[in-house]
């Protein structure tokens, strides 16, 4: 996906464009009501008094402003319970569901339409036939109502709850994992270390995180310059005026520099669409926000190291694409263990005095240890070790052999 797909995709997923989507659309089939009313028959209009449409458009306008009001009440207070219950990192994924956005958007669409439907009526726009589509029109814009309210108070029944935000984090996570695993080179090839060759470094101009990559446009700028670009800022590391981005000969010519610093896309915050680490770190910050003295609740914990061995075993079943779509591109490929690393040490070190959390790492670190070869198994088994490090100065004389037993069974 180019630089500009990317960002592209990101508008999309704004509160704000559907609502102005919706908006526009309120605006013309108010205003096309008028027009399509000269192309109806005489005896297909209804003979509508002018007050009769506009009463239901003023009960539609005045309604659906306390509607969109209300829910965008409701929609904060969700944000707010995910990143305090759950983790902040999770309420990026929470502004952009899809249900909250078009029952929003359809309110605001609504209101719009019957706002300017009133306004044309007391300026006399419409004739008898313009009113009778405007009624019609009225009619699907109630009924578009009634369904988007029965999603909406089924929606609201788990938006934003404990729950609701482990499986938005966990199918968040889900993709990327498995896109990774995919292509953990992002379709270049593996950057083992860099050549032993003149290199000049390109840095980025801000700071802030790399949140894309446009593997086509480095391609390209390699091909135009009859080169190779060497990655080692994937998409989660972190950019600033310091540290690399990428690698160049150093004989390249110079003007390369910008095509290769234009194909990284730096923001101020993570997302989860191309870093595979996010989603882990996103649902480990869960459980250890669980384990903490306000809250101590090992059983949400216990639950998100359950949807963790869902999202490493569907990593396992994916199969590597081998050929390499951009053979100009070497990129540095996030490493197992540090997505191993990154989902449960957390939960190992905060949880190091609750016997029930610590078994179910034990656990699901064996069952997914048993998922490959050696190569797969040996981060899992080393997180295993270090779980059982940290259980042992956390808990007491008797869940210790509890502990000491159930790792024998496991490993």
């Amino acid at each position: 996906m180019g630089r500009m797909m990317a960002v592209l995709r990101r508008i999309t997923r704004r509160v704000w464009f559907r609502a102005a989507l919706m908006t526009l659309g309120g605006i013309l089939l108010a205003l096309l009501a008028g027009l399509l009313g000269a192309w109806i028959p005489t005896s297909m209009s209804i003979d509508l008094g002018q007050g009769s449409v506009s009463t239901l458009l003023q009960i539609i306008a005045s309604s659906m402003l306390a509607v969109s009001t209300f829910s965008l009440t409701i929609m904060v207070t969700a944000y707010s319970s995910a990143a305090t219950s759950g983790t902040p990192r999770a309420t990026q994924l929470l502004i952009e569901d899809r249900t909250s956005q078009n029952v929003l958007s359809l309110f605001i669409g609504s209101f719009t339409f019957a706002l300017v439907g009133i306004v044309a009526l007391s300026t006399g726009y419409y004739d008898e036939k313009g009113r009778t589509v405007l009624f019609l029109g009225t009619l699907v814009v109630i009924a578009l109502i009634v369904i988007a309210l029965l999603r909406w108070i089924n929606h609201l029944a788990h938006f934003g709850r404990v729950a609701d935000t482990i499986d938005r984090v966990e199918r968040a996570a889900l993709e990327v994992v498995c896109e990774y695993a995919k292509r953990p080179t992002m379709g270049g090839l593996p950057l083992r270390g860099l050549p032993r060759r003149p290199l000049r470094a390109v840095h980025g101009t801000r700071v802030g995180y790399v949140t894309h990559l446009d593997m086509a446009g480095l391609q390209s700028a390699a091909e135009s310059a009859e080169t190779d670009i060497y990655v080692v800022a994937t998409p989660g590391r972190q950019a600033d005026v310091v540290v690399p981005l990428a690698y160049v000969p150093a004989e390249s010519a110079e003007d390369i520099d910008e095509s290769v610093r234009q194909a990284f896309l730096v923001d101020d915050h993570r997302t989860f669409e191309s870093d595979p680490r996010l989603g882990v770190i996103a649902l480990s910050e869960i459980g250890i926000r669980a384990l903490s003295p306000a809250m101590n609740d090992p059983g949400t914990a216990i639950e998100v190291i359950a949807a963790l061995e869902r999202v490493f075993a569907a990593m396992a079943d994916v199969e590597p694409r081998p050929e390499p779509d951009y053979d100009r591109v070497h990129v540095r490929e996030v490493q197992l263990s540090d997505l191993v690393t990154d989902a449960f040490r957390p939960l190992a070190r905060d949880g190091a005095g609750f016997i029930e959390v610590h078994l179910r790492v034990q656990r699901t670190l064996s069952a997914l240890a048993a998922l490959g070869g050696p190569e797969w198994a040996r981060p899992f088994r080393e997180a295993a070790a270090d779980a059982a490090r940290r259980a042992a100065a956390g808990l007491d004389r008797t869940d210790r052999r509890v502990l000491r037993r159930a790792r024998r069974d496991y490993w």
